[in-house]
């Protein structure tokens, strides 16, 4: 399981079981929460009323005076209320009022005077001072029919309790605030689990694509591609630098390993050959002999040289990740620009130089002086392995948004043999002739000059003789 999965479910579980628990506890707090605020208007309703019922208690006429008929009144009155979208249009208040006994005297519904009241807890705790209240069925098999009972005290003008006046009213009254809010809290909860979705998946999204990037990156470096550090926030980046740094060190450290070691053995033909002719020419030689030995060490001096300059601008290109500064090129100007470059070495071999340059290709971006030096290389290998009188063909070609350099000859061609290690460093071929070397660095320059640009390099056998290698820049 992927790690962006994982911190997915995890934050989604824990925020589903918060919200979840919270939910439940909001709904479970619905119902006692509204049956108080109930409670408290029932308190409030009891006192005003017992208050009102007093005198006619006293006088001995609560059944049939102002107050009894004051409150059978108000089963007749149509209240025409919305309350938060529910319509109230009667009372749904039961009054009764007990003597101090406790038996029925007054009963607003009509069927329980006479009866005894006494054992019921709003009656029996408020005639000994305390505060009366129950919550009772009223059909005992159905939990929804309970009715809430509040009592207050009736009192004569000496203090003393003489009655009670209790007001109920059944729960199902509440029922449908109660629902409506437990529907809002499941709704509005079911919102924030959406909500929670929504942000564990971006986060997990965000999280697994800072870390692809640097996976990919890592991948990209093991395998000893180029590979750009991308870009990343936060900590993430910090992470990113951290590799980066340590890819340049042991890059760096396996990089000079590798050409000291390389260049060491390179170099033990070249210093052999001069210093063999140096202990010649300490000698006794004739005018022909000191003068081949002293060609043999200006000749191997020069390799050398060349090897060391080509090595270094080898090693810089190599050492790139990406272009820095490209700027936008005429690819037909640089091939121009090279061929000139290469005019004394083509009039000193003896051979042609032919450029084929169409006008209205586009521009490409790219580093002028490395994509100069790519195909100066490439026409100077041409050259060295062209018989003299030959031509040396140089073309341009677009290639949709790509643009290729073509460098052909009529020489010998590539052996067999060398076909695949053409573009390994310090490798290279006999020129013809002479039999001499070069340095074995100009092709591998070449194709990393070509891969900083988006492209690659070849070089394969030219159909009817010679060879062709070819530069692509761009895509």
């Amino acid at each position: 399981m992927k790690i962006g999965l994982r911190i997915f479910l995890g934050y989604f579980l824990i925020v589903a079981i918060a919200g979840f628990l919270l939910a439940q506890v909001f709904v479970a707090q619905v119902k006692p929460g509204v049956r108080q605020a109930m409670e408290d208007t029932l308190v409030d309703t009891a006192n005003v009323l017992a208050e009102l019922a007093t005198d006619d208690l006293i006088a001995g006429r609560i059944g049939d005076g102002d107050f009894a008929r004051r409150v059978r009144a108000m089963a007749g009155r149509d209240y025409g209320a919305q309350i938060w979208g529910f319509g109230k249009r009667t009372s749904q208040y039961r009054i009764y009022v007990t003597d101090a006994r406790g038996i029925v005297v007054f009963d607003s519904a009509g069927r329980d005077v006479g009866r005894d009241y006494s054992r019921w807890n709003d009656v029996y705790l408020t005639l000994r001072g305390r505060y009366g209240a129950r919550s009772t069925r009223s059909e005992y098999a159905d939990p929804n029919s309970t009715v809430m009972h509040v009592g207050a005290p009736i009192r004569d003008a000496q203090g003393r309790i003489i009655g009670v006046l209790t007001v109920a009213k059944p729960n199902s009254a509440i029922a449908p605030f109660i629902e409506r809010s437990q529907r809002a809290v499941w709704r509005w909860g079911a919102v924030l689990l959406g909500v929670s979705l929504t942000i564990g998946l971006l986060a997990a999204w965000w999280l697994s694509r800072q870390l692809g990037a640097l996976r990919r990156y890592a991948n990209a470096v093991t395998a000893g591609e180029r590979a750009t550090l991308p870009r990343t926030a936060g900590e993430f980046d910090e992470l990113g630098q951290a590799l980066e740094t340590m890819r340049a060190r042991l890059e760096g450290k396996q990089y000079v390993e590798q050409y000291v070691h390389t260049l060491t053995h390179e170099m033990k033909s070249p210093l052999a050959a001069i210093r063999g002719s140096a202990e010649l020419l300490e000698g006794p030689l004739d005018e022909a002999d000191r003068v081949r030995f002293a060609a043999t060490i200006r000749a191997q001096s020069e390799r050398l040289a060349q090897m060391i300059d080509k090595m270094l601008a080898l090693a810089a290109v190599e050492h790139r990740q990406r272009l820095e500064h490209p700027e936008s090129l005429s690819l037909a100007d640089v091939v121009a620009e090279a061929a000139s470059h290469c005019d004394a070495r083509v009039s000193q071999a003896g051979v042609r130089l032919v450029l084929d340059l169409p006008a209205g290709l586009a521009d490409v971006r790219g580093d002028r002086f490395l994509l100069r030096q790519a195909v100066v290389n490439l026409i100077e290998n041409a050259v060295d392995f062209s018989p003299r009188g030959e031509v040396v063909e140089v073309r341009l070609r677009g290639e949709g948004e790509r643009q290729r350099v073509e460098v052909s000859d009529r020489g010998a061609g590539i052996p067999d043999y060398a076909v695949g290690r053409v573009f390994e460093r310090f490798y290279s071929l006999p020129r013809p002739g002479n039999g001499s070397r070069s340095s074995g660095l100009g092709l591998p320059f070449v194709a990393e000059v070509a891969a900083l640009h988006g492209g690659e390099a070849s070089l394969a056998n030219r159909e009817g003789g010679g060879a062709v290698a070819g530069l692509v820049v761009g895509g």
